[in-house]
């Protein structure tokens, strides 16, 4: 006898479904990394069949793009918002930094150490880490114009300048994965602040004294 029940589940649009799909394969690149993504893995977080993953993604190169691509600009719309809720350049430079530093950056500094390695056999991979590499770029190549506009910076080439930081970042961002970055002397975790200092001609400390607490 059929049940009289009303079925309960309630389908998503496939905007909402793919969306699901790509938060969840973020999720897992964040903790787990890239390689542990798989049609499978996926559908086992949302307690769904594989087929309906691949139904959405059939070539899981094309996934894990994605999901890396989200996962990157989530981060930086977090660290470097377009909305700087009325901050001024220099406090907020100072509060990017702040945040770019420390445990809480660090499952985002493994997620690039772990995109740009598989990026040399992943082309799809590798198209998607040029997009953020240049997202990121822009992002802080604009703070810095804006800031060398209203007269807190100092620097002929905005974007070099931004691209010195940003390669600082990358560089203490590879010591994440080799030991506790707590050892580290405090002069070297301080190189962000201290090259955005020096190119953006502010007199030392200024970020940190700048940065919220």
């Amino acid at each position: 006898m059929p049940s009289s029940l009303p079925n309960k589940r309630i389908r998503k649009s496939p905007a909402a479904r793919r969306a699901e799909i790509v938060d969840t394969a973020a999720a897992v690149a964040l903790t787990e990394g890239l390689e542990c993504i798989t049609l499978r893995r996926v559908a086992e977080e949302l307690d769904v069949r594989p087929g309906l993953i691949s139904h959405y993604f059939p070539a899981v190169e094309d996934l894990v793009a994605e999901a890396y691509g989200q996962a990157a600009a989530t981060e930086l719309d977090a660290l470097l918002p377009t909305d700087r809720g009325g901050a001024t350049p220099t406090r907020h430079l100072a509060r990017f930094l702040a945040r770019t530093t420390g445990e809480a950056y660090d499952n985002i500094s493994r997620l690039w150490l772990n995109a740009r390695h598989l990026s040399r056999y992943r082309p799809t991979l590798r198209d998607r880490v040029a997009v953020q590499e240049a997202a990121w770029r822009d992002r802080l190549e604009a703070l810095i114009r804006d800031g060398v506009h209203q007269g807190e910076f100092r620097t002929a080439d905005p974007m070099v300048t931004a691209m010195q930081i940003l390669v600082v970042l990358d560089g203490l961002g590879m010591l994440v994965n080799s030991h506790d970055t707590g050892d580290d002397p405090p002069e070297i975790l301080r190189m962000p602040l201290t090259t955005a200092e020096r190119e953006l001609g502010l007199p030392a400390g200024t970020l940190t004294a700048t940065a919220p607490n």
